[in-house]
């Protein structure tokens, strides 16, 4: 029986095999939102993600963060109440 996978581990599994990043940060930041819409209580609701990848260049910062959340699917409806993202071209 394997063990539980955190949003955080599944966050970037699904961004590598998504996007083959040459750089992949995500950062738990849901304590910094105890109290706040959203937070709820599992310790994993609101993320930071800092990505560089070859399949962002000539995109917009738009389209950087489309590929994200369609990278993360459902993981956005949830448990991932807020994600910070900061996406960049090599």
């Amino acid at each position: 029986m394997s063990a539980p996978q955190t949003v955080a581990a599944e966050i970037e599994r699904r961004l590598r095999d998504a996007l083959s990043p040459t750089s992949l940060t995500v950062i738990n930041e849901s304590e910094q939102h105890l109290g706040h819409a959203g937070h709820d209580g599992s310790g994993e609701s609101h993320f930071a993600v800092e990505i560089t990848a070859p399949a962002f260049a000539g995109q917009s910062r738009v389209a950087r963060q489309r590929a994200i959340y369609a990278a993360l699917g459902g993981l956005m409806d949830n448990p991932i109440h807020a994600l910070r993202i900061k996406a960049e071209a090599e």
